[in-house]
């Protein structure tokens, strides 16, 4: 091979880099557009939810930069923690710093958002109805607190973001996990799991849609047991709590039954979700009566039913009201942080 078509190769090869370094992602380039002023980002823009792949007119962009100033900033739905996420891995393979400054103002907005007590609401600065309350619904404050545990830990791309905000990581973390500590709670005298709202100032289990009353929860609590188990060093607290909550997932465990959907011409869309016998299958319930540990359902109008058949089925087909989300976690995470422990 001649030396000019090496010279050729090489420079289409730089090229290609440098364009990989320094060109733009289409996505990235919307979340731009879409982050509020105040740092966050919304889920959804006029209850349609917000879609960073469409190809936005001048137009539409003009418009969703001017409602910037909206303060529909949320971390539910992994609304905030998804953006910060993509955009700090997109700054790595384009190293455009529009994409950096951008997470890290939303990182700024984790921040400000964090309460005293160090729990987070489900939106900030709006604190209307139950979007004030500390909020483990949907695994949105153990979101934002996996993106502050990456950055303590310099991982998951997020050994690129300013010294100053590693400073401020481990202290946040510290009060989210003091937090997640003292929302624990306890039944029949034994520290169980965690409901999925509390009251932001009394620390209370509290009611968030009408649907989802004051329970324990069995699926919220898996993200926070996660969560601690990747602490570092953890505390003889850390550790009675992820105890604790292993030996209620395997207490409340239900076996030999699934929930499954079927096809009923009788109901408006033609089919239903039912709970059904299953040889082998484990399942959790998603809310549990905090007093007697008993799985209950609730419809649109807020009454605690036995029974998931009992409530309407628009919700019924609209709710994940079993599941096996702790599976995972007692076959192989904490065999693998009890392992860890020993060694």
């Amino acid at each position: 091979m001649c030396l000019r078509i090496v010279c050729i190769i090489l420079c289409g090869l730089l090229t290609g880099d440098l364009r990989a370094q320094t060109g733009k992602d289409p996505v990235a380039e919307n979340m731009l557009l879409y982050q509020r002023s105040i740092g966050g980002w919304p889920k959804a823009v006029n209850s349609i939810p917000v879609d960073y792949k469409k190809v936005l007119s001048e137009t539409e962009k003009q418009v969703v930069v001017a409602d910037s100033l909206h303060e529909d900033a949320t971390i539910d739905n992994n609304a905030t923690s998804r953006e910060i996420i993509y955009l700090v891995k997109a700054y790595k393979t384009h190293q455009n710093k529009a994409y950096l400054d951008a997470a890290e103002k939303g990182i700024e907005y984790i921040f400000k958002a964090q309460y005293a007590n160090g729990g987070w609401p489900q939106y900030y600065p709006e604190h209307n109805l139950y979007r004030g309350e500390i909020t483990y619904n949907d695994n949105a404050m153990i979101n934002v607190m996996n993106i502050l545990q990456d950055i303590t830990e310099g991982k998951n791309n997020f050994d690129q973001v300013n010294a100053s905000i590693k400073k401020r990581a481990a202290p946040a973390v510290e009060k989210g996990v003091e937090c997640i500590l003292k929302t624990q709670l306890n039944t029949g005298g034994h520290l169980a799991v965690w409901c999925a709202q509390y009251n932001e100032k009394t620390l209370k289990p509290a009611k968030a849609r009408a649907f989802e009353l004051v329970s324990l929860s069995g699926m919220e609590s898996v993200g926070i047991t996660e969560f601690l188990m990747r602490l570092k060093n953890p505390s003889p607290q850390v550790k009675q709590a992820i105890q604790a909550a292993i030996d209620w997932f395997e207490r409340s465990k239900i076996e030999g039954y699934n929930f499954v959907f079927i096809d009923d011409p009788s109901q408006p869309k033609g089919r239903d979700r039912v709970l059904v016998k299953e040889p082998g299958s484990t399942i959790w319930a998603r809310f549990y009566d905090i007093d007697t540990n008993e799985p209950f359902f609730s419809g649109r109008d807020s009454v605690k039913k036995k029974s998931v058949a009992e409530i309407e089925v628009e919700r019924r087909t609209g709710y994940a009201w079993y599941g096996n989300w702790p599976a995972r976690l007692l076959a192989k995470s904490y065999p693998a942080w009890r392992k860890g422990l020993q060694n």
